[in-house]
């Protein structure tokens, strides 16, 4: 039977002393001390075995064993024990090989050690009456002692470290914001406890934290951002101040304040979003404002459709039908033909008039950023995105989109566009929150969509969706009629914008004018006016230059012979060209059709020619010759 555990071994020494036998891995005997060091509150020789206490050291309690039995008696300063609280504590060691290959251990924590040393040093100190620096841990002692009360009311944490990284004091701030309680930290060691980690999760060794720095290099240590870990195992973020401590121009130790600054975090990133969203806001507004300022400047209105002919007037029935719906609309016409203005025409009778028309080219518009364009991007989404960026169907929300040359889209971005069409929801690119809008689209082609579908460029449910309500923009060659009032409206805005309102056009150029088929239709019409006026000489405009480059025959250039007159209204226009169609019948005897006819002198199809006639109850028959 082994010896009770019990005080036999100088049970009243102020020491541990214990009996260990490491070949059987159990405590022999141990004294009170050494039971209370190991947190035995009984004997209980059963449970007692040797390796508990030790844990995780076991080689180094092996090594210290071996050098005992072999030497014959051993010491050592950087052993621990490890009591059944699972409470670390460092100690110092004095051991002898005893009979029966068991070992003698006199056992001294080291804490109490130095605590006594440091007593020692001071009472020396004193005696010899020198004012001496107090170590470190008489330091945090006395700050425990007399500032107690200032400690406890601070917000930040507080504690202290030793040389060797293991906590001395902390104040209860600290334990509240660490979840640790000042039994769970003093004589562990901090970094291992709450530091050991960066905020992803890596590990953070103690050779690169600033807070161990202190001990090092002897300088104070800011950190504006870093985290400690909670008992819980959450991260907290703080930011902390290490000083170090100086005992006698030596290092002791260091304190270190921390703040926790999750809620500050919290609130700058509140801010940070309300600062976005007012400066999204704002460049909306400019945006906005900017196109606002295009739609002023470009006069458009359902007015500013010219004409009078059955085309037109049909087109404008149209656009007062639809203008009322919010039904996509999709403009069908050449180049020139004004699908824009029909566009803005349509917006401006709408409901929608009061907020913005928002146009796209989609043919100016790379093919790379087409998404970012038409529904915006966040700051560092691509290569190039250096800030935030509202796209166009965002500044139309409860206005109107126009897409014009909508057949240029990419085909592999129709589908996105077709879902805000139907769903009326969208993610910016680089952004995974779906925002809602409310826009009407309008677009616009001069393609054959049909035909792209057949081809399969074009997305057929796309071509539905856009196809709710079809508009031909009518070309200017089939509204020959209205080319007098087209030709007046420009010369009117030509002499305005450049300062010369004594132009005036004959009625002679105006006859010139429907001779030409216009292949770049109303724009071509505008430009060539435009054009005409800058380089007008007397305050006369003249196309005979510029139409005889494009190919209308000389002959119709010189068989006019009508009046340098201005043009009139409507009626005594008709008048006087129904007057200019007789003169011609009555030079080609009648003839209508054919080489010399009055349809090629005058440049026009015979079957527009023989229209007219109808129209005005001419028989050409009665001009043919007796």
């Amino acid at each position: 039977m082994p010896a009770p555990l019990a005080t036999d071994v100088c049970a009243e020494a102020p020491f541990a002393l214990m009996l260990v036998d490491p070949l059987q891995d159990r405590i022999v005997q141990a004294n009170s001390a050494a039971l209370e060091l190991l947190g035995c509150s009984s004997p209980a020789p059963d449970h007692l075995t040797f390796s508990r206490f030790v844990r995780g050291a076991i080689s180094s309690w092996v090594s210290f064993t071996d050098e005992v039995l072999t030497q014959g008696e051993a010491w050592s300063d950087d052993l621990a024990l490890v009591d059944l609280d699972n409470r670390q504590h460092a100690v110092e060691l004095i051991a002898r090989a005893s009979s029966g290959q068991r070992i003698l251990m006199m056992i001294q924590r080291r804490d109490l050690l130095e605590q006594r040393r440091n007593r020692a040093e001071a009472r020396r100190q004193h005696r010899l009456g020198h004012v001496g620096w107090e170590r470190i841990g008489q330091v945090f002692e006395r700050i425990q002692q007399q500032n107690r009360l200032i400690l406890g009311a601070v917000g930040e944490g507080i504690y202290g470290l030793d040389t060797r990284g293991q906590t001395t004091f902390i104040n209860p701030a600290a334990e509240r914001i660490l979840g640790w309680s000042a039994a769970d930290m003093i004589g562990q060691d901090a970094h291992l406890l709450f530091h050991h980690s960066h905020s992803d999760g890596s590990a953070f060794e103690v050779d690169q934290c600033p807070i161990h720095a202190s001990f090092t290099d002897g300088q104070v240590h800011r950190v504006d951002q870093e985290v400690f870990w909670h008992k819980n195992g959450d991260p907290i973020a703080v930011e902390y101040t290490s000083t170090p401590i100086f005992e006698m121009g030596r290092l002791v130790g260091a304190v270190v304040l921390f703040r926790d600054i999750r809620e500050r975090q919290r609130t700058e990133a509140r801010l940070r979003e309300a600062l976005s969203e007012v400066e999204q806001l704002q460049r909306r507004l400019e945006m906005e404002n900017q196109y606002l300022q295009e739609e002023i400047n470009a006069h458009a209105n359902h007015h500013e459709i010219v004409g009078q002919s059955p085309a037109v007037h049909h087109l404008i029935q149209q656009i007062e039908l639809v203008a009322a719906t919010d039904a996509n609309v999709l403009v069908i016409g050449e180049s020139g033909t004004g699908k824009e203005l029909i566009a803005r025409a349509i917006h401006a009778s709408s409901r929608r008039a009061d907020r913005p028309l928002i146009r796209v080219n989609c043919a100016a518009v790379p093919r790379e950023l087409f998404e970012s364009e038409f529904f915006g991007h966040l700051k560092g989404a691509f290569t190039g995105a250096v800030s935030n960026r509202v796209g166009r169907f965002e500044l139309a929300d409860g206005g109107t989109l126009f897409l014009d040359e909508v057949g240029e889209i990419p085909l592999e971005l129709q589908s996105k566009l077709l879902r805000v069409l139907q769903d009326r929801q969208f993610e910016a690119v680089g952004d995974n929150r779906t925002k809602a809008v409310d826009v009407r689209v309008i677009a616009a082609t001069n393609r054959d969509l049909r035909a792209m579908v057949e081809q399969g460029t074009f997305r057929e449910d796309l071509y539905f969706r856009l196809n709710v309500f079809p508009i031909r923009s009518v070309p200017l060659r089939e509204r020959l009629d209205d080319i007098p009032l087209l030709a007046s409206h420009f010369l009117k805005r030509a002499s305005q914008a450049f300062n010369k309102p004594d132009v005036r056009m004959p009625m002679a150029q105006i006859e010139l004018l429907k001779q030409y088929t216009w292949p770049g239709n109303i724009r071509e019409l505008q430009n060539v006016i435009e054009r005409q006026t800058i380089v007008a000489r007397e305050g006369r405009i003249s196309f005979e230059e510029v139409l005889a480059g494009a190919g209308v025959p000389t002959q119709v250039r010189a068989v006019q012979g009508l009046p340098d007159v201005e043009p009139t209204a409507d009626e005594e226009w008709q008048r006087q060209m129904k007057r200019n169609v007789i003169g011609v019948l009555q030079r080609t005897a009648g003839k209508v059709s054919g080489d010399g006819g009055a349809a090629q002198l005058l440049g026009l199809k015979p079957t527009t020619l023989a229209s007219r006639l109808r129209k005005w109850g001419i028989d050409p028959r009665q001009y043919k010759l007796k």
